[in-house]
C-alpha cells in the first residue's frame, strides 16, 4: 500500500455504532465504519457487553466520551417500572478504553413519582458552560398531560425529562426537558451551525405520525423551539445523528414491516434525502448511537474477541 494512502487511513476518523438485538436481553453490540455507509460487526457478531443483572435489558445503548477521557454508557434497563421490581431506573457503566468496563449499575429515575411508568432511550450531552452532563429520556406520567392522553399506544403519553450530574454519583431531581405539545420519545442532541439541535420521534398514533422532527436551542439545556415539520418517513424511531464530511446524517430504525435500518442526510438541516439503499448494516441491528473514534482505537477494537 502506498505510504500516503496508509498514512491517510491511519489518521482518518472511524464511526462506532452501538446497538442491541431482539429485546435487548443479550446486551450491547458494536459495529464499525469508515464512511458511514458500510458497517462491519465487531467481536464476530457476538455481544460486546452482556447484561450483568437478572431480568435486566440493555436497549438503546448510548456512549459519550467525557472531558475525563472516559467513555460513559447509559441504556434502557427495562420496559416498565413493574418489570424492574417497582424501581424506575436506567443503566450505567463506564470505560477508559471501550474494552474494560466498570460494573453495571442502576441509576434511579423519578423515585418520588410512583405513577411514572417508564424511562426509555436515555441519552446524554455535556454542557460546557455549566460543566455538567445532561441525561435525558422519555417518560409517561399518567394525568400529567391530559389533553393528549389518548394519542399514544397502550396509554403511553411521553414527554422528555432531564437530570444533571458531574460525577454519575449524585443527580439533580428530574425536570421537564421538552414538551413539543404531543406524545414524543427518542430525543438525541447534536451541535451544528452554532446552535443545538434535538431530533426526536413524534410518537402519536391517533392520528398516526411516528415520524422524526427537529427542535432548536442556543444551549443543550434549552429552552427548545417549536417542533419542525416531519423530516422522515413514518414508522421510524431511534434517530442517531452524526456529521460525516459536509453532511449531517440521521440514522433511523424502521421497526415495522418491512423492518430495516436506514438514514436521511442533509447539508442545511432543511432539505433531507433518504439514502437507505446505499447502506449496509449487520443483520438484526437495532437502534443505538454513533461515536466518532480515531484509527488507533478502531484497529484495537477490531482485534478484540470477547
Amino acid at each position: 500500500m502506498p505510504v500516503l494512502l496508509l498514512s491517510f487511513l491511519l489518521a482518518a476518523d472511524f464511526y462506532l455504532f452501538t446497538s442491541f438485538r431482539g429485546n435487548g436481553e443479550t446486551g450491547m453490540f458494536l459495529a464499525l465504519s469508515q464512511d458511514g455507509h458500510t458497517w462491519e460487526e465487531l467481536n464476530e457478531g457476538r455481544s460486546w457487553l452482556p447484561p450483568e443483572h437478572k431480568g435486566q435489558l440493555m436497549r438503546d445503548p448510548f456512549i459519550a466520551k467525557g472531558p475525563d477521557n472516559h467513555y460513559h454508557l447509559i441504556w434502557t434497563w427495562g420496559w416498565r417500572r413493574d418489570q424492574m421490581d417497582g424501581k424506575l431506573q436506567i443503566g450505567y457503566a463506564s470505560s477508559p478504553d471501550l474494552v474494560n468496563w466498570s460494573p453495571q449499575r442502576a441509576i434511579p429515575v423519578f423515585p418520588n413519582e410512583p405513577a411514572a411508568r417508564n424511562a426509555w432511550a436515555p441519552e446524554m450531552a455535556w454542557d460546557p458552560a455549566r460543566k455538567e452532563w445532561l441525561i435525558f429520556w422519555a417518560t409517561t406520567i399518567p394525568g400529567r398531560f391530559p389533553d393528549t392522553e389518548k394519542t399514544g399506544d397502550e396509554g403511553y403519553n411521553h414527554r422528555h425529562y432531564v437530570m444533571t450530574t458531574r460525577d454519575f454519583q449524585t443527580f439533580s431531581p428530574p425536570r421537564l426537558f421538552y414538551d413539543p405539545g404531543f406524545n414524543s420519545i427518542d430525543a438525541s442532541l447534536f451541535h451544528a451551525n452554532g446552535r443545538w439541535t434535538m431530533v426526536f420521534k413524534d410518537e402519536r398514533r391517533n392520528p398516526v405520525m411516528k415520524v422524526l422532527k427537529l427542535a432548536f436551542a442556543n444551549s443543550p439545556a434549552g429552552p427548545w423551539s417549536e417542533p419542525s415539520e416531519p423530516i422522515s418517513r413514518d414508522w421510524v424511531e431511534g434517530p442517531s445523528p452524526m456529521q460525516i464530511g459536509e453532511w449531517w446524517y440521521i440514522y433511523y430504525d424502521r421497526y415495522t414491516k418491512p423492518q430495516h435500518y436506514g438514514a436521511i442526510r442533509s447539508k442545511d438541516l432543511k432539505t433531507w434525502e433518504d439514502i437507505t439503499p446505499q447502506l449496509k448494516f449487520p443483520s438484526g441491528h437495532r437502534h443505538g448511537t454513533i461515536l466518532r473514534i480515531d484509527a488507533d482505537t478502531a484497529h484495537r477494537l477490531r482485534a478484540v474477541r470477547r
